[in-house]
């Protein structure tokens, strides 16, 4: 009754809007007028406060017509108080840097610059975030966003070819996280997941980097770990001209590497429209060497099952272009269009050694086993160049409108359309075999176990198989959502605001895939007479001795003319796609409600609710044999979750928080485990499906975080968090799986299971509950304590996570319970550190992180278990301003030359082990 009356209340208020008014406008830095996000502004009248957006805009809504007092606060600047009269037209106010009022160093330097935007929006957001502006992303050497995101507590990255990737928030794996780019979801390129490349998008194309830790009703609930929001350029509020250009050195190839960037913004109309365009293009011809092993044991004896020796080539280009516009109709109505494509082209050269079936001959007194010979590359032309072409692609178009319906009530929309995709043409491989060759096998040390071919006669290969395959998976996403906010407060004299709105998703993800063999007519017989290539292991980290051997040229394979039916036949080799393929259309509709209500001047309280439900429409293959098509599955299903959530935040003193919060949320099953496919392996009685009647698993989540913000920027804090999960999807394994069983699970499909036979069944299912809890501490600060001007030129960036899980009901691939374990992907301890120092003119930075090492994939024992082993990464970087405008800069980055490392079991006992060397950088910004 009471919430009726109050509801009444404020439709009286729409009713008779004339008697009060919006005050709106905008918040710059006086010195270079860029926008101030996360700024507090209080009006001293009436207790009314609000925060700048992430553009510096800010609003007053239903507030009466006249006189009132001002004040704005920002970390690293000027306090800012002024009389304001009320207005129909936005308003502009400029904050002067702290440093104009010290008769010291400019405190607010290019580093601290970037580190005062992040943490005001940080200070000021209701949930418990991260923040990384663009000006901290360009004083770390990082490349891509996955690179500049292993910066922030709680996250680390699993890499590819050395650059950051797949993104893990709080040891819990890609899948469970969200990424979107200006609030709308980024789809996957990859076929059988939800994980989003985060090494796809160049870190100079965004503005700033929000890590959202616990959710809101407002935001979309896919997020168990957190959801990463990147947002790009927003048109700046005058004309802006900045380009870069640099190059650099790899040492794992000898070659180059080349960057260039161009930025332009400004504002035309009387400042009333806004246009900014930005492009970036990199391309760096690098590659890695590697080594890999597959160990078994006998009783007590540990031995070397498999070692592959392996030399990657690859040429990445990383190009991305984007726009924005925006137009401001009035002060009361907004439209703005951003859109944005990014593509990289990663063309590789691998060139594998494999020894495998190795046994100890007793007679002959040495070992014995196959070796194979691989070349990877791809077709002779403009685009695949000899090498095996990746093609990834993101593409975002959206439309945005802010209005103010009337002095209480506002609305924001918004459209939008994405598209990922992964092509991969013409991509090719041929592979020469011997069988019974006498190897040489050292396992002194497992570090580095070492396998040869002594002999190593060539015209004693024989032509195992030449393959060409192309991958398609493309995944599109049609997005909206509408959002109003007015007034609501049961508390007099204090703040409240209630928020509802809905949004739409409509997602398709089709995988189409092909694998053909082709068998030649003649000449291939003996890979001695063959065009080779021989490729030693003079500058390789694990040693000399790994050289990888003499291979089929890659030019040669790629002028192959496999079409010509009078030298090749070509089957085609459906075990390879066939049960692979799938096509996939969800349809997520959502509803919230949110109540923000200040219990008092410091004291503030979020609930509400969010209402999401799913339909999904799949369809699968149905092959017998993994290679008869026997028809496809078509399965639907909808299922709907109701995520509550309670945000509490306190203000001790100003710049002292207590964040606190109970939410919900949840992570839909991977896209290949939800498609309706059967595969039957006859030979081998094996059965492999999909489950589309999988539950999204739901976490309940609890944290709670103190902050304490230091007034020249910086910040001390520490936080605990505990996360409940339900319904955790694992696979599951059945070796009794029997004739019965099929036709209950499949009772439309013929059964392939004879009467009495066994098989053994592999689907994914939803099991028992995962607990995940942890801690982290930070620690950022000027230190303009310190006597003298070069000590409080200095500044600290550091924090440390520390993260457990313990699971219950994971089995192994081969069905194995396994006790005591946790979820796979968790690092125990993971910490980033970073000492910088600036003045007017020269910058500089080393940066350190560092991740433990942590269980990747659960075996059927501890013997089997794979680890990704410990890293530590130590970059440096530094800048001089030539002119105002000019500036050159110089990076390092991998200084330590760290490896990716697995291990099997024991830490000594090497799974892989893979060395990509420095990378050094030196150019020029010019930014005006």
């Amino acid at each position: 009754m009471r919430l009726t009356l109050l509801l009444l209340t404020n439709l009286i208020c729409l009713i008779s809007y004339g008697q009060t008014t919006v005050l709106k406008g905008k918040i710059m830095d006086s010195k270079d007028n860029f926008s101030l996000p996360g700024a507090t502004l209080r009006i001293e009248e009436g207790n009314k406060f609000t925060v700048s957006d992430a553009n510096g805009n800010f609003e007053f809504l239903n507030l009466p017509a006249g006189t009132y007092t001002l004040n704005v606060d920002y970390l690293g600047y000027q306090h800012y108080s002024q009389t304001i009269k009320t207005t129909t037209e936005a308003i502009e106010i400029f904050l002067d840097p702290a440093s104009k009022a010290l008769d010291e160093i400019q405190i607010i330097g290019d580093i601290a610059k970037g580190q005062a935007k992040a943490l005001n929006q940080q200070k000021n957001n209701s949930n418990i975030s991260n923040i990384i502006s663009s000006d901290q992303v360009g004083r770390f050497p990082d490349q891509n966003i996955g690179d500049a995101l292993k910066r922030v507590p709680g996250i680390t990255m699993q890499n590819d070819q050395g650059e950051a990737r797949n993104i893990i928030v709080r040891g819990l794996s890609p899948e469970l996280n969200s990424v979107t780019l200006n609030g709308d979801r980024i789809p996957s390129a990859e076929g059988d997941n939800r994980n989003v490349q985060m090494d796809l998008i160049p870190s100079d194309m965004i503005s700033s980097i929000e890590v959202n830790k616990t959710l809101t009703p407002d935001m979309d609930a896919d997020a168990i770990g957190g959801s990463v929001n990147l947002i790009t350029r927003a048109a700046p509020n005058k004309q802006r001209i900045s380009a870069t250009l640099s190059g650099g050195y790899s040492p794992v190839r000898k070659k180059g590497i080349y960057n260039g960037s161009l930025i332009y913004g400004n504002r035309f109309m009387d400042n009333r429209m806004g246009l900014v365009l930005s492009g970036t293009m990199q391309t760096n011809d690098f590659g890695s060497n590697n080594i890999e092993a597959e160990w078994d044991k006998d009783e007590n004896n540990v031995f070397l099952k498999e070692m592959q020796i392996r030399k990657y080539d690859v040429a990445r280009i990383r190009r991305s272009i984007s726009a924005a516009w925006d137009y401001d109709f009035n002060a009361r109505n907004r439209i703005a269009l951003n859109a944005m494509y990014n593509w990289r082209d990663d063309r590789e050269n691998r060139f594998a050694t494999t020894f495998s079936d190795l046994e100890y001959d007793e007679k002959a007194k040495t070992y014995v086993g196959e070796i194979e010979h691989e070349t990877k590359g791809g077709i002779d032309n403009n685009r695949n160049k000899n090498r095996r072409l990746e093609r990834q692609s993101v593409l975002n178009f959206s439309m945005q409108g802010e209005h103010i319906l009337t002095p209480i009530l506002d609305m924001d929309w918004a459209a939008s359309y994405s598209r990922a995709s992964e092509w991969r043409p013409n991509e090719r491989y041929i592979s020469y075999v011997q069988e019974g060759a006498p190897v040489s096998v050292d396992i002194k040390d497992p570090y580095l176990p070492f396998v040869s071919n002594p002999g190593n006669d060539l015209s004693k290969f024989e032509l195992k198989d030449i393959t060409e395959n192309e991958n398609n998976t493309s995944e599109d996403e049609v997005g909206a959502k509408l959002n109003f906010r007015l007034p609501l407060t049961v508390i007099s004299g204090q703040k409240g605001r209630i928020r509802f709105g809905g949004r739409m998703r409509l997602k398709t993800k089709e995988r189409d895939n092909n694998f053909f063999v082709y068998e030649p007519s003649s000449g291939f017989d003996n890979m001695a007479k063959l065009p080779l290539k021989t490729w030693d292991a003079k500058d390789w980290d694990q040693g000399q001795k790994y050289a990888p051997g003499t291979f089929v040229d890659a030019k040669y394979l790629g002028q192959l003319n496999l079409s010509d039916k009078s030298k090749f036949k070509e089957d085609s080799k459906p075990k390879e796609f066939l049960s692979e393929n799938y096509r996939a259309k969800e349809q997520i509709f959502a509803g919230y409600l949110r109540w923000d209500q200040n219990i008092t001047e410091k004291t503030a309280l979020i609930l509400g609710a969010r209402v999401e439900h799913t339909r999904i429409d799949y369809v699968g293959n149905n092959v017998v044999d993994e290679k008869k098509l026997e028809g496809e599955i078509n399965n639907k299903n909808n299922y709907t979750n109701i995520l509550p959530g309670i945000t509490l935040k306190h203000n001790f003193s100003d710049n002292f928080v207590l964040r606190a919060a109970v939410t919900t949320s949840l992570a839909r099953p991977n896209y290949y485990a939800l498609a309706p496919y059967v595969n039957s392996k006859i030979e081998d009685r094996e059965l492999f499906a999909g489950n589309p009647n999988l539950k999204a698993t739901y976490s309940t989540n609890y944290d709670v975080m103190l902050e304490h913000y230091f007034k020249n920027v910086g910040i001390i804090s520490g936080g605990a968090f505990y996360k409940n999960l339900k319904n955790f999807i694992y696979m599951y394994n059945d070796r009794m799986f029997k004739n019965s069983q099929f036709s209950q699970l499949f009772p439309a499909l013929n059964n392939p299971i004879k009467d009495g036979d066994t098989w053994k069944f592999s689907q994914y299912r939803n099991g028992d509950k995962v607990d995940v809890y942890g801690f982290e501490v930070a620690f950022q600060r000027q230190l303009d304590f310190l006597p003298g001007k070069f000590l409080q030129g200095l500044a600290i960036y550091t924090n440390y996570t520390f993260t457990k899980s313990k699971a219950k009901g994971i089995a192994s691939e081969d069905g194995v319970m396994r006790e005591g374990l946790g979820l796979p992907r968790t690092a125990p301890h993971m910490l980033n550190g970073s000492l910088s120092w600036e003045n007017n003119k020269f910058s500089a930075r080393v940066s350190a992180n560092y991740t433990a090492a942590y269980l990747d994939e659960i075996g059927d024992d501890s013997f089997t278990d794979a680890y990704y082993d410990k890293q530590f990464f130590l970059d440096a970087n530094a800048a001089y301003k030539i002119t105002k405008s000019l500036r050159i800069f110089a990076e390092a980055n991998n200084l330590t030359n760290q490896p990716l490392r697995y291990y099997q079991g024991e830490v000594q006992r090497l799974r892989q082990l893979e060395y990509y060397k420095p990378r050094y950088t030196l150019g020029l910004k010019f930014d005006l």
